[in-house]
């Protein structure tokens, strides 16, 4: 699997990994007025976005710093099962249709 944001290439579980620590920014998070937190990440292949309320215990000021990373891991997780619903086919038969030249 292709990294989405980079040309990093590797199984889909390295990927995961390397979009968690590589490439964190593209993963949008902000707390709205009663204290409710969301997510956002944006498909960088066609511009769908996933955007998600992250369901703390509490409404703890500081739980998207402290949680950032876990936050980031589900945000990833989300981008590459659209990808893979949604592009696999594209990537597929762009590799097919590199292989016949």
């Amino acid at each position: 699997m292709h990294c989405p944001l980079c040309e990093f290439e590797d199984t889909r579980d390295s990927v995961h990994g390397h979009l968690v620590q590589a490439h964190g920014e593209a993963v949008e998070t902000w707390t709205v007025g009663s204290g409710r937190m969301r997510y956002r990440i944006v498909c960088p292949r066609c511009g769908a976005e996933h955007e998600a309320r992250v369901k703390p215990r509490g409404q703890d000021p500081v739980f998207l710093e402290t949680f950032s990373r876990e936050i980031r891991m589900v945000a990833f997780d989300m981008l590459i099962n659209h990808i893979v619903a949604e592009h696999e086919a594209t990537v597929t038969s762009e590799q097919e249709a590199g292989s016949e030249r």
